[in-house]
């Protein structure tokens, strides 16, 4: 790997999609352990968190787990780790088949649903116009609020102040609503329906 390659990897966050089939009557148990799992997780440097969503119902017994690290190397260093090795130990033979695990980086991460399949993103053009949906009014808010008081600040200062609440509002608070109130068309029906 380059070093070109490290340095872009380094400032990418990663999401893991791990898809799990658990065998019915063990579904305790994998949770337990599940929460074992994130708990050991959350202590290592570059974890941002992790989501647990359940079956959708009882005739599909597929548990699908998120979590996200920093970076590629924060995330190997979790994946090769002692501790997790031990819990996955345990975790494997409560499931109908092995695990699936999907790994991706970058903007697609915005735009994912819970039960459909990130590795598939929309198509780019979708995403870019859901994006500037979500970032259009936010970035004029911020200037129909602050415009005066952000005048008076250096410009470089100034554009890292803007970018920095628009980017965490755009991860955290804007892109996950804009992708669900727009699943209809970012994701059709035949695609949300693939597994």
């Amino acid at each position: 790997m380059s070093d070109q390659t490290s340095a872009d990897n380094s400032i990418n966050p990663v999401t893991v999609v791990i898809s799990r089939r658990v065998i019915k009557g063990q579904e305790a148990e994998f949770e337990r352990l599940s929460s074992q799992m994130t708990e050991r997780a959350a202590r290592y440097p570059g974890y941002l968190g992790a989501s647990m969503f359940r079956p959708a119902s009882s005739d599909d017994p597929e548990y699908r787990i998120i979590f996200k690290f920093n970076d590629e190397t924060t995330l190997s260093a979790w994946q090769q780790s002692s501790e997790r090795a031990e819990i996955l130990e345990q975790i494997e033979p409560l499931l109908v088949a092995p695990s699936q695990v999907e790994t991706t980086s970058g903007i697609i991460n915005w735009f994912t649903l819970p039960g459909h399949n990130p590795v598939k993103p929309p198509p780019k053009y979708k995403m870019t116009f859901v994006s500037w949906l979500a970032l259009y009014p936010t970035v004029t808010i911020i200037f129909l609020l602050f415009g005066d008081l952000l005048a008076q600040v250096p410009l470089l200062l100034r554009t890292m102040l803007i970018t920095a609440v628009v980017m965490v509002a755009m991860s955290y608070l804007l892109m996950p609503r804009f992708t669900r109130w727009f699943a209809f068309w970012l994701f059709p029906k035949r695609e949300q329906n693939e597994r």
